[in-house]
């Protein structure tokens, strides 16, 4: 999936205003203005149409990280600077953040998953988040990241009151 799709569906899941995600981003150190976010948000066949580099993208993630959990506190001994920005993410990066941010295990991943009517095994969601080298490492496709994507954001907006449902 290109940048432009996760930021958009992830501003979906969490209905955050343009500025909100500039914001985001500024905090996590690379800089943009709402008008460049804008222009990332629109379709790619929109007047106005900007691709969202993996720099943005990454501070974003890096951002909502940072939103839903907390700063991370620096251990003694250890410098207090932030961890630096990934210059090229694939869709396992974006996953992996995903699930930092939303504090997401197995069973939350299968469940989500699930919401968007896709079926995948236990040994396959583990392989995703496996190091690259590893011997059951699996590349996630864009067809897995959309899905996860779509059951996420089922997930995050349904209501409150049918969670059990």
């Amino acid at each position: 999936m290109n940048c432009n799709d996760v930021l958009r569906s992830i501003r979906y899941t969490l209905s955050l205003s343009e500025q909100k995600i500039c914001d985001i981003i500024n905090a996590a150190g690379v800089g943009t203005t709402p008008a460049q976010v804008a222009s990332w948000l629109l379709a790619e066949d929109e007047a106005g149409y900007a691709e969202c580099d993996d720099a943005a993208l990454s501070a974003f993630l890096d951002g909502v990280i940072v939103l839903r959990r907390g700063a991370r506190e620096a251990k003694p001994g250890q410098a207090a600077s932030s961890a630096p920005v990934s210059t090229r993410l694939n869709n396992n990066l974006v996953l992996k953040k995903l699930r930092i941010a939303f504090e997401l295990k197995e069973e939350d991943l299968l469940e989500i998953f699930a919401l968007a009517q896709f079926r995948i095994s236990r040994p396959e969601v583990t392989a995703l988040f496996r190091a690259p080298g590893h011997q059951n490492y699996r590349v996630c496709g864009d067809q897995i990241l959309r899905n996860f994507l779509k059951g996420l954001a089922a997930r995050v907006r349904r209501p409150k009151d049918s969670k059990g449902a």
